[in-house]
C-alpha cells in the first residue's frame, strides 16, 4: 500500500504552491509532486520574471540610444549580452531560491517526481511507488506548442526558453507568431540590436487585446524598425547554410525571408498529455485544457485543476486564485468563485497594453447599455514631456449609474496605470466617485480624468 494524503498537488508552480499552502494541514495530509529539474515554476524560471527583467533592460538601452531626443549626448550604447544574462540569472536565482525554500519548508511533503493517474484516487511516481488521496489538484502548467507547419519540428527552432537565456546577440532572427510572448520578445531582440523579422498569420498581432490596441503596437514596432508581416500563410521552413529560410504568402505574393535564427513563438499548450487523466475520469477541452467548473473541479469532482493546465486565462495571479479556490473547496469550505468580470490583463510591449473589467464585446453580447470615452497620450502633458506619445486610455461605464465596467490603457506604463481602474471595477465605483479623488498634475495617471469627466458630463446631461 502506498501512502495516503488528504490532498495531493501535482505541479509546484504558482497555482500548485498557492493550493498546498492554502490547504495548510501539514506534511501528513498534504503533498506536492513536482517533476521539474529546478523548483520554481514557469513564471519564475522561464516566464514572467526573466522576461520582464530583460524587457526593462532593453527599455533602458532604447532610451540611451535615443538620448538626443532629450538633449543628451550619449555617444554610444550597446548590449553586453553576457552581463545581461548574468544579471538576469542572479535576480531569477533569488526568486527561485525563495520558492524552493517555500516548497521545502516542511509545511507539506515534496516528491521530486512526475506523476500519472492509475485510477481516480491513485497516482504512480517515477520509482513505481503509488500515492492515494481524497482529492487532487492538477497544476502542471504548459509547454511550447509546435503546430503543424511544413518544416517546423521540435529542435529545429529556438523557443522562448532559449531567448530568455541568451548570452550573445543573434545577428538576425525570424520570429513566428504574434501573441504576447512573440511580441514582447520581438521587441526585446530588436532593441538589443538583432535584425528582427516577425511573421504573423492573422491580420493583427496581439489578439488578446482590442484591434485598436494592436494597431498602436504594430505602428510602434514598425517605427522601431521591426520588419512585421501580418495576414500571412507559411508554406515552407528549411535550413539554409547556417540559418533558416521561411517562405510565406502575403497580399497574394510569395515572400522569402532568411535569418540566422528561427524562433518558434506560436504559443503554448496545456501540459496535460501524459498524466493518465482518462483513467481518472477527467475530461479535456479541445484546447487540451482540463474542463473545470467555477470551483476548479474537473469532470471528476475529486480532482481539481488550476493555472495553465485549466485556463481560460494563462495569468499568474489567476493561477494563484484558482489554486486557492480549489484548496478551500477540497478542504470542505465554500469559497466564492473567481469573478472574471474583474479580470486584469497586461501585455508588456512598449507601449504596453492593459485592460480590466468586462470587455466591450461581452457588454454587447450581454446587451448592457454603456457609455465610453477615451483620450490620447499625444495630447497629455506628462506623456508629451516623456516622449511617450503612443496610445490612449479608454473607459466604459453603465449608462444610467456611471458604474465603471471596464477600461483599457495602451501606452507608457499602462500596466501600472490600469490598477486604478481595476480597483474602480472591483469596488463598483462610479465615474462620479472617481472624480472625488485628487489626481495629481503632472502625472501619467491624471490622463484618466479626461474620459471620466466626459462620461460623467454625459450622464448628467442625460438626466437633465
Amino acid at each position: 500500500m502506498g501512502k495516503h494524503f488528504e490532498f495531493i498537488v501535482i505541479g509546484g508552480g504558482s497555482a500548485g504552491y498557492a493550493a498546498a499552502n492554502t490547504y495548510g494541514k501539514g506534511p501528513d495530509e498534504v503533498t506536492v509532486v513536482d517533476s521539474a529539474a529546478e523548483l520554481g515554476g514557469l513564471c519564475i524560471l522561464r516566464g514572467c520574471m526573466p522576461s520582464k527583467t530583460l524587457l526593462y533592460i532593453a527599455e533602458v538601452l532604447h532610451h540611451a540610444r535615443h538620448a538626443a531626443t532629450f538633449g543628451l549626448d550619449i555617444p554610444s550604447a550597446k548590449a553586453d549580452m553576457a552581463a545581461v544574462n548574468e544579471r538576469k540569472k542572479r535576480i531569477i536565482g533569488e526568486f527561485a531560491g525563495y520558492r524552493a525554500e517555500q516548497l521545502q519548508s516542511g509545511k507539506f511533503q515534496l516528491y521530486r517526481s512526475s506523476a500519472r493517474f492509475v485510477d481516480e484516487k491513485t497516482i504512480r511516481l517515477d520509482d513505481g511507488s503509488e500515492l492515494t488521496a481524497d482529492a487532487f489538484l492538477v497544476s502542471t502548467g504548459s509547454v511550447v506548442n509546435f503546430p503543424p507547419l511544413p518544416g517546423l519540428e521540435p529542435g529545429s527552432a529556438i523557443i522562448s526558453d532559449n531567448v530568455l537565456d541568451l548570452d550573445h546577440l543573434p545577428e538576425s532572427v525570424i520570429i513566428l507568431g504574434g501573441g504576447v510572448v512573440a511580441c514582447e520578445l520581438t521587441q526585446f531582440l530588436n532593441r538589443m540590436g538583432s535584425k528582427v523579422i516577425q511573421i504573423q498569420r492573422s491580420p493583427k498581432i496581439l489578439r488578446e487585446g482590442s484591434p485598436e490596441a494592436a494597431e498602436v503596437v504594430m505602428q510602434a514596432f514598425r517605427d522601431e524598425g521591426i520588419e512585421l508581416h501580418t495576414g500571412t500563410k507559411i508554406t515552407g521552413i528549411e535550413r539554409v547554410g547556417a540559418g533558416f529560410q521561411v517562405t510565406f504568402q502575403a497580399d497574394g505574393q510569395e515572400v522569402v525571408k532568411e535569418a540566422a535564427y528561427l524562433f518558434n513563438a506560436l504559443g503554448r499548450k496545456p501540459n496535460t498529455a501524459n498524466l493518465g487523466l482518462e483513467k481518472a475520469g477527467v475530461a479535456l477541452l479541445p484546447s487540451g485544457h482540463i474542463k473545470t467548473n467555477s470551483l476548479q473541479q474537473s469532470t471528476n469532482s475529486r480532482i481539481y485543476a488550476a493555472g495553465d493546465s485549466a485556463g481560460p486565462h494563462e495569468i499568474v495571479h489567476i493561477a494563484i486564485l484558482q489554486g486557492e479556490v480549489a484548496a478551500r473547496h477540497a478542504s470542505g469550505l465554500r469559497p466564492e468563485p473567481i469573478d472574471y468580470d474583474h479580470l486584469t490583463k497586461i501585455i508588456f510591449t512598449d507601449p504596453q497594453i492593459a485592460a480590466t473589467g468586462i470587455t466591450e464585446a461581452d457588454l454587447h453580447e450581454r446587451d448592457i447599455s454603456y457609455l465610453t470615452a477615451e483620450y490620447p497620450f499625444d495630447d497629455h502633458g506628462k506623456s508629451i514631456l516623456m516622449e511617450a506619445k503612443y496610445g490612449y486610455v479608454k473607459i466604459w461605464a453603465e449608462s444610467s449609474s456611471g458604474v465603471v465596467l471596464g477600461a483599457e490603457c495602451v501606452g507608457k506604463d499602462a500596466g501600472e496605470l490600469i490598477h486604478s481602474m481595476a480597483v474602480a471595477v472591483a469596488l463598483k465605483a462610479t465615474v462620479h466617485d472617481l472624480l472625488k479623488a485628487h489626481w495629481y498634475h503632472p502625472t501619467l495617471s491624471e490622463i484618466w480624468t479626461y474620459p471620466i469627466e466626459e462620461i460623467a458630463d454625459a450622464i448628467t446631461a442625460n438626466k437633465n
